[in-house]
């Protein structure tokens, strides 16, 4: 499985990354949201998980392009966010993310969300 993290902050791009990649997940990185968009057009990835603040487009833009795309409308999507406000889960949550972590969090938390948004892929895919 191919996940896509988007993070302007590297130190913690790079930890998620060697996380994911530890469990056997392949990963692909973009440092804001308009650097992930492009890469979205061009390679296919399975999953995404979006930091919120990030400058050009911030994670909830790049949520409505992918919740708008015709080929990417159905993939899920975790939101990272240092904001643990019900307001701004609320926001995330309607604006069509599957899931919502606040930071900091613990990694096994992060692998339990992961595996559950993945189980519903492979319900998609019939597997």
């Amino acid at each position: 499985m191919k996940i896509l993290v988007v993070d302007d902050d590297k130190t913690f791009r790079t930890m998620v990354k060697a996380v994911l990649e530890e469990e056997g997940y392949e990963v692909t990185t973009a440092e804001n949201g308009v650097e992930a968009w492009e890469g979205l057009q061009e390679n296919k990835v399975d999953m995404a998980i979006l930091d919120v603040n990030m400058p050009g487009m911030d994670g909830f833009q790049l949520l409505r392009k992918i919740r708008g795309d015709n080929n990417l409308k159905e993939m899920p999507v975790l939101m990272l966010t240092i904001r643990a406000f019900a307001d701004d889960q609320v926001h995330g949550y309607e604006s069509g993310a599957d899931d919502y972590l606040t930071k900091p969090f613990a990694n096994d938390i992060l692998l339990a969300r992961i595996k559950v948004l993945a189980r519903r892929i492979l319900k998609r895919n019939g597997d």
